[in-house]
């Protein structure tokens, strides 16, 4: 699977702790192999953010991705789950 990191994510993932890091290394690691992995709890999101889905890390964070291809995602961000309201 081909994933896009956007530049917002990219500053943001340099702001998050080193064990937010590891498990988001961990997680998109089972990401590409099967983004609905049960241990993701990926969801879908409603509102303004349809288009988007979100999987979960430690400590309350979230990825937010969206699919554009069948073996591409785009993530525009990553952030701990009140992350939603700032978009």
């Amino acid at each position: 699977m081909e994933v896009n990191l956007s530049p917002g994510f990219k500053r943001a993932y340099k702001k998050m702790t080193q064990q937010i890091r590891e498990d988001f290394q961990e997680k998109i690691t089972i990401f590409c192999k099967n983004p609905r992995h049960p241990s993701l709890k990926t969801h879908k999101l409603k509102g303004y953010l349809q288009e988007c889905f979100a999987f979960r890390l430690k400590n309350g964070y979230r990825v937010l991705f969206e699919f554009k291809k069948p073996n591409t995602v785009n993530m525009p961000d990553i952030g701990p789950h009140d992350l939603y309201k700032k978009r």
